[in-house]
């Protein structure tokens, strides 16, 4: 999988705090110097982070996570620490690899997690980076986390 990312920080909730407003109408509504609030009332909705797990399916040239595995893995793992719901997307990874300069392609899994950015979920993210990479023998698992308003 694409090393674009190997290490998730973990940082305070107040640190995904956004604004979704930009420009002048910004400044007007935080002092010079502090981070805005996440504006999700006007939404109804309530602040989260949204955590994209991007997981290579290949083991060297060959598809070595098969589907029972990463359902094992999803089941066994991701699903008990993230009980209240996730998504799943299949995908076809394309990156380079910085050891071969060779462009590679490969299925993948796309995991979308919506949850609070504490640092506890923090963590429960950075385990299952870590026992993919482990068990599957991956260089790395993307990861993209942003800060979204959520209401269900």
């Amino acid at each position: 999988m694409h090393p674009f990312l190997h290490r998730l920080p973990s940082l305070p909730r107040t640190a995904f705090a956004l604004l979704l407003l930009t420009g002048p109408a910004a400044a007007q509504l935080a002092p010079a110097g502090t981070a805005p609030p996440l504006a999700c009332e006007a939404y109804a909705a309530g602040p989260m982070i949204e955590a994209q797990l991007f997981f290579g399916r290949n083991i060297g040239n060959e598809l070595g996570v098969s589907d029972r595995d990463w359902t094992a893995f999803l089941d066994g793992e991701v699903t008990p620490r993230f009980p209240n719901g996730l998504t799943v997307t299949d995908a076809s990874g394309h990156w380079r690899d910085v050891q071969t300069g060779r462009l590679v392609r490969e299925p993948s899994k796309i995991l979308t997690l919506l949850a609070d950015g504490d640092p506890a979920t923090l963590n429960l993210i950075r385990e299952i980076v870590e026992m993919y990479k482990e068990r599957f023998h991956q260089q790395s698992v993307g990861l993209a986390i942003r800060p979204v308003c959520v209401s269900f």
